[in-house]
C-alpha cells in the first residue's frame, strides 16, 4: 500500500471518519484539505440503487451546470458544409466532417465532445472501436446528435455535461474546480444531484441514492449525507 505524503495525511486528518457532512459543509472542507499547485478538477461520485444490467434502470442524461465546468471544453462539430459557419459563430474548436472522420480512423480523439447530425451517423458507425471506449461517440439522448447544431454547440461550452450510471451502479462526474467558490461548487453538485433524483427508474425499488461522495483530484473524499441533499 501506498504511503501517504506529509499534505496527503494533513488532508486526511481534516476529514471526520464515519461522518456524513452537508452539501454547504462538504464544499467549503473539500477547499480546504486541498493541496495541489495546478486548480485541481471538483469530481462526484454518486452510488444509486439500480442495477446497470437491466435496460430500465438504466441512468443516463445530461444536466447544465449552473456555472460550468471550469474546463475548456473541446467541441468537434462533424456537419455538412451548411453547417459549418453555425458550428464555428457557436464556438466549435474544430468543424469539418471527411478530413477528421479520417483523422479519427487514424486514431486522433484530442477532443470532448463530438456534436454531429443524424445524417452523419451512419459514417461514425465503423468509428464505434475508437470513438466508444473513451465516451465520445454522440447520442441522441444527450443532445449530440441534432439538426440545432449552433445551440447543442454552445449548450457544450457553457457546461453543458453527460452522464451514466457504470456497471457497478456509480455516477462519476466532475463538476468545477477547486479554484470555484465554495457556492458554486455546492450549485453544481446539487443540480446534478436533482437531476439524478428526477431519472429514479420507476423499476428501482428500495434506496435510490445510497451514497455521495466529493472529491478534488489529489484530496480524500468526502461522504456526503444523502437525506440532507
Amino acid at each position: 500500500m501506498a504511503k501517504l505524503t506529509k499534505k496527503q495525511k494533513e488532508a486526511a486528518s481534516k476529514i471526520e471518519r464515519n461522518k456524513m457532512y452537508s452539501l454547504k459543509d462538504a464544499s467549503s472542507l473539500l477547499k480546504s484539505v486541498a493541496s495541489a499547485k495546478f486548480d485541481e478538477s471538483v469530481d462526484i461520485a454518486v452510488r444509486l440503487g439500480v442495477d446497470p444490467r437491466k435496460a430500465n434502470q438504466m441512468v443516463r442524461g445530461v444536466v447544465t451546470l449552473p456555472h460550468g465546468t471550469g474546463k475548456d471544453t473541446k467541441v468537434l462539430a462533424l456537419v455538412t458544409p451548411d453547417k459549418e459557419e453555425e458550428a464555428k459563430a457557436a464556438g466549435a474548436d474544430y468543424v469539418g466532417l471527411d478530413d477528421y472522420l479520417q483523422k479519427i480512423k487514424d486514431g486522433w480523439t484530442d477532443v470532448d465532445v463530438i456534436i454531429t447530425m443524424p445524417a452523419i451517423m451512419g459514417k461514425l458507425g465503423p468509428l464505434g472501436r475508437v470513438l466508444g471506449p473513451r465516451g465520445l461517440m454522440p447520442n441522441p439522448k444527450t443532445g449530440t446528435v441534432t439538426m440545432e447544431i449552433g445551440k447543442a454547440v454552445a449548450e457544450v461550452k457553457a457546461g453543458k455535461i453527460d452522464f451514466k450510471v457504470d456497471k457497478t451502479g456509480i455516477v462519476h462526474a466532475g463538476i468545477g474546480r477547486i479554484s470555484f467558490d465554495a457556492d458554486k461548487i455546492v450549485d453544481n453538485a446539487h443540480e446534478i444531484i436533482q437531476t439524478l433524483i428526477k431519472m429514479k427508474p420507476t423499476a428501482a425499488k428500495g434506496t435510490y441514492i445510497k451514497s455521495i461522495y466529493l472529491s478534488s483530484t489529489m484530496s480524500p473524499a468526502i461522504a456526503l449525507d444523502p437525506k440532507a441533499v
